[in-house]
């Protein structure tokens, strides 16, 4: 939350996307999405979307109060014939840990992509904050939180 900070969530996206947008990587996809709040029923709100092949980073930025606020989440989406035979008793396990195992290349590019997203989100927010005049985040507020994405290490 940063305390001041007047923005869109439409221009925070677009600077984000501005910042990815320097790296040139050529296997993301970047769009926006709207994710339910709750149940099936809830109000939606929408994400900025960030792909590369099965990792997804999710980005959701808001006014809150006399703030605006910024979360971010790293998932890993499967689909088609791989996410159906994973969900398979037994052979999931087999298919997710045999064939298809974690690997020091998978976990490498994993950090890579969740640093550059992370950066994109630090430098729409120092822009914007600079541009405002508000105090800059300190290192704590920068720092990501962090949880065991793979659950395997």
């Amino acid at each position: 939350m940063v305390q001041g900070l007047s923005c869109s969530s439409k221009e925070f996206y677009d600077s984000i996307e501005q910042g990815l947008g320097v790296h040139k990587l050529t296997d993301i996809k970047i769009e926006r999405v709207n994710l339910s709040e709750g149940g099936i029923l809830s109000a939606k709100r929408e994400y900025l979307q960030i792909r590369r092949n099965a990792l997804v980073f999710h980005v959701c930025a808001a006014p809150f109060g006399n703030g605006f606020f910024v979360s971010s989440w790293l998932g890993e989406i499967q689909k088609g014939f791989w996410a159906f035979v994973a969900r398979i008793p037994i052979l999931g396990f087999f298919v997710s840990n045999v064939l298809k195992p974690l690997t020091y290349y998978k976990a490498d590019t994993e950090s890579m992509f969740r640093s550059l997203t992370h950066a994109a989100v630090l430098q729409a927010l120092d822009q914007i904050v600079t541009k405002q005049g508000l105090r800059a985040l300190s290192e704590a507020e920068r720092k990501p939180e962090m949880r065991d994405f793979f659950g395997r290490f």
